[in-house]
C-alpha cells in the first residue's frame, strides 16, 4: 500500500476567538501528562457512490471551522509546555491517496503501516513551540472510502476529550442545524495548576526508568463478548465481586506479559514483580460526576505491584488487585485533588508509586506495563452523514530499528458492539511473539482478525 499526500491546508475557526480566551490555562492534571501527540484513526466506507471526494473533502473541512469555534484551543499553536496561544491559527489538514480500496486493506490490516494514516508519522516525535495543537489527515481510499487520522497534543485532550470532539465534529457535519455540543473548558478552575510544579511528578518522569531501547513490535487482540462473559464467569466464581470488563481483560493481558516477562529472563527460580499502572478517567467517579465533553486531561493513574510466579498466581488475584487500585481512584480522593492545595495530595500518590516501584525490598527491580482505555469513549457513534466507522484503532510509527518505548496497552471497544474490547499491546519483539502463541490468551482472543467481521 501507498499513501501519498496530494493537498497541505489549514482549517481556521469560522468565527475569531474572543481576546480573553486567547491564552489556554491548563490544570494540574495536565501539567502531569506526557508532552506528546494522542493519535486516533477512523475508518469509513463509501456507501453513497454518487459522494464526490471533493465535495465529502469540502463538507469535512467546513464542519471543522463551524465546530474549532467551541473547540479554540486546537486552532491554536503551541507556546512551551505548559501553555497554548489560542490564536486562531488553525489546525493542519493533509488531503492523502492510498492506491487500494478499504475493504483490500481491512482484510488483512498491517497494523505497522497505520502511522501513514495520520499526519504525525513520528510518533516520537515532540512538539516544539510554534507547532500546531491539532493535525487532521483525510486518506481517501481507490473504493471511495476515507480514514480520518487525528493527532492532538495531550497537554490539551485526553481521549475521552478528542472523542468528545470527534462527535461534535460529526453531528456539525451531518446536520448543521442540531443542537451541538458545548464542551467544558473547567478543568483549570476545578484542579489550578501548581507553579512550582516539581519536575519528578510528570509521567515521562515517573516511567523513565521502564523505558528501553530495543526493537518494538505490537500485536493486536480482540475479545469479543462472550469470551469476556467467560472471563468475568471464572473470576467470579473465585470470589471476585463485579468485575469489570475492562479488568478482567487487563488481569488477563498482565498475566501473560508477566509469564513473557519470565520465559524471557535468565532468573526464572526468582520472577520480578510486575508493576501494573492503569490509566483512570475521573469524569465519571466524581458525585455528580464531571461532563463527558469536559476538555483537557481528567486522568489519575491507579498502581498495583504483582508478585510471585504468573503460573502459580489466579487469574482471580490480578483482578482483585486491579480492582482495588481502581477503586482507590473514587470520588473522596478525586475531591481531595482539587482547588490550591490539591497538589498536596496529588504529589502525595506520584511519590508513594514511585518508592513503590523502587523500594529497597524489590532488590532486583520490576517489570512494568502501563493501560489506558479508550472504552465506552462512542467512537463509533461519529457520523458525518455517511454512515458510522467500520473500525477505529490506536498507531504508533515503526524505525527500521531499535525504539525508545514503554510497555503499554490500549483498550478500545471492538465493532462488534456486544461490550467487545480490542487490544492493542506494544512491547518488544520477543515478548510479543510469546504473546501471539500465548495459548491461554488465545483461548479468548483472536490474532489481528479483520475489522470487517459482524
Amino acid at each position: 500500500m501507498e499513501v501519498e499526500i496530494i493537498y497541505k491546508d489549514c482549517i481556521k475557526p469560522s468565527s475569531p476567538t474572543p481576546p480573553h480566551l486567547k491564552m489556554y490555562n491548563i490544570s494540574l492534571l495536565d501539567q502531569f501528562t506526557a508532552f506528546v501527540y494522542v493519535p486516533m484513526i477512523l475508518y469509513y466506507s463509501n456507501p453513497d457512490n454518487d459522494l464526490i471526494p471533493s465535495k465529502k473533502t469540502l463538507i469535512l473541512k467546513r464542519s471543522l471551522s463551524q465546530t474549532l469555534t467551541q473547540f479554540y484551543p486546537l486552532a491554536g499553536q503551541i507556546t512551551d509546555d505548559l501553555s497554548v496561544e489560542c490564536n486562531d491559527e488553525g489546525v493542519l489538514y493533509l488531503e492523502a491517496r492510498a492506491n487500494i480500496s478499504l475493504s483490500e486493506f481491512l482484510q488483512h490490516p498491517d497494523i505497522t503501516s497505520l502511522h501513514q494514516f495520520l499526519p504525525n508519522k513520528s510518533l516520537l516525535h515532540s512538539p516544539t513551540s510554534g507547532s500546531y495543537v491539532a493535525m487532521i489527515q483525510e486518506t481517501t481510499f481507490a473504493c471511495g472510502g476515507f480514514t480520518l487520522g487525528i493527532n492532538v497534543l495531550h497537554l490539551v485532550m485526553d481521549g475521552c476529550a478528542l472523542a468528545s470532539f470527534l462527535r461534535a465534529w460529526g453531528a456539525m457535519a451531518y446536520d448543521e442545524s442540531q443542537k451541538k455540543m458545548i464542551p467544558s473548558f473547567h478543568g483549570p478552575s476545578i484542579f489550578p495548576k501548581d507553579r512550582n510544579f516539581p519536575g519528578d511528578a510528570n509521567m515521562i518522569a515517573i516511567f523513565s526508568n521502564f523505558i528501553r531501547v530495543e526493537k518494538m513490535k505490537a500485536a493486536r487482540f480482540v475479545f469479543d463478548g462472550s469470551a469476556i462473559a467467560n472471563l468475568k464467569e471464572k473470576v467470579t466464581n473465585s470470589g471476585v465481586k463485579n468485575p469489570t470488563r475492562v479488568e478482567v481483560v487487563s488481569a488477563l493481558l498482565s498475566k501473560s506479559l508477566m509469564l513473557a516477562f519470565e520465559s524471557k529472563s535468565d532468573n526464572n527460580n526468582n520472577p520480578l514483580p510486575l508493576a501494573i499502572v492503569h490509566a483512570v478517567n475521573v469524569r465519571r467517579r466524581m458525585l455528580p460526576p464531571f461532563p463527558e465533553c469536559s476538555m483537557g486531561n481528567f486522568i489519575c493513574l491507579a498502581d498495583t505491584i504483582i508478585s510471585g510466579s504468573s503460573k502459580e498466581t489466579q487469574l482471580s488475584s490480578f483482578v482483585c488487585q486491579l480492582k482495588e487500585a481502581i477503586a482507590e481512584i473514587d470520588s473522596s480522593y478525586v475531591k481531595s485533588i482539587q482547588g490550591d492545595d490539591g497538589f498536596i495530595k496529588f504529589y502525595e500518590k506520584i511519590k508513594k508509586m514511585n518508592s513503590a516501584f523502587t523500594s529497597t525490598s524489590i532488590c532486583n527491580g520490576v517489570d512494568y506495563v502501563g493501560f489506558t482505555s479508550w472504552c465506552g469513549f462512542c467512537l463509533y457513534e461519529v457520523d458525518f452523514g455517511w454512515g458510522k466507522p467500520i473500525w477505529t484503532s490506536y498507531a504508533e510509527s515503526y524505525g527500521n530499528g531499535e525504539d525508545a518505548f514503554a510497555n503499554h496497552v490500549i483498550l478500545m471497544d471492538a465493532r462488534t458492539g456486544n461490550n467487545g474490547i480490542e487490544a492493542w499491546v506494544f512491547s518488544d519483539e520477543g515478548t510479543v511473539i510469546m504473546l501471539e502463541k500465548d495459548q491461554e490468551l488465545l483461548k479468548y482472543a483472536y490474532l489481528n482478525p479483520t475489522p470487517l467481521f459482524n
